[in-house]
């Protein structure tokens, strides 16, 4: 299974938060597929701000190429081990996107999800 190619550019232009749809359950995902999932969206938007010049996200190593690698994968994996669909795990990681793009927790998760890029040996 493949993510659609534009879905990581996708995630670094999030400017608003993803409307869930009517009816649509968020579906649980345990602690390894939350990581998985967080991780994606913070390399995407970290990435982006690393090529906007953003000093804060500079400090830390280009992600670009390593964290896309990661998040085709994980969004993979997400799709395999909880039966999600592309547009299950696209408005998932749009939503935790946007519900860091402005959160101090963008920057201060990043220690763990490099741990978790490093943990991957991508």
């Amino acid at each position: 299974m493949t993510i659609h190619p534009t879905l990581f550019a996708l995630v670094l232009a999030v400017a608003t938060p993803a409307v869930a749809q009517p009816g649509a359950e968020s579906p649980r995902l345990n602690d390894e597929q939350k990581t998985l999932l967080h991780c994606s969206a913070t390399f995407a938007l970290v990435s982006g701000r690393q090529h906007a010049g953003d000093k804060a996200a500079l400090a830390f190593p280009d992600i670009t190429a390593r964290g896309r690698e990661y998040f085709v994968r994980a969004l993979v994996q997400l799709m395999d081990e909880a039966g999600l669909d592309r547009d299950t795990v696209a408005r998932l990681v749009q939503a935790e996107a946007a519900r860091l793009q402005d959160s101090p927790d963008l920057l201060e998760g990043m220690p763990a999800c490099l741990a978790s890029l490093d943990a991957s040996r991508l």
